[in-house]
């Protein structure tokens, strides 16, 4: 059994009715003529096309790097497997 503090009780209980209450003015909406969807708005891809590029900058990025080995970052093993 749940053990609610009794100063607490009153809380919860208005909290639960307010759902309750929610729960029917959802339940009394007509919906008949309303298309199932999956979204509620429609939706476009916003990502960017993927295009390589040229980058430069990898002295830079890995100059801000904790260890670094062979101009790549150094990690440390994952799942405690060895190097």
């Amino acid at each position: 059994m749940l053990a609610i503090p009794e100063d607490e009780l009153a809380t919860y209980t208005e909290q639960l009715a307010a759902i309750l209450e929610h729960a029917n003015d959802v339940e009394a909406l007509d919906i008949d003529d309303v298309e199932p969807t999956h979204h509620p708005y429609p939706l476009a891809n916003v990502f960017r096309d993927d295009v390589v590029e040229a980058f430069d900058g990898r002295a830079e990025v890995l100059a801000n790097a904790p260890a670094e080995e062979g101009g790549m970052f150094r990690v440390p093993p994952a799942l405690g497997e060895e190097p």
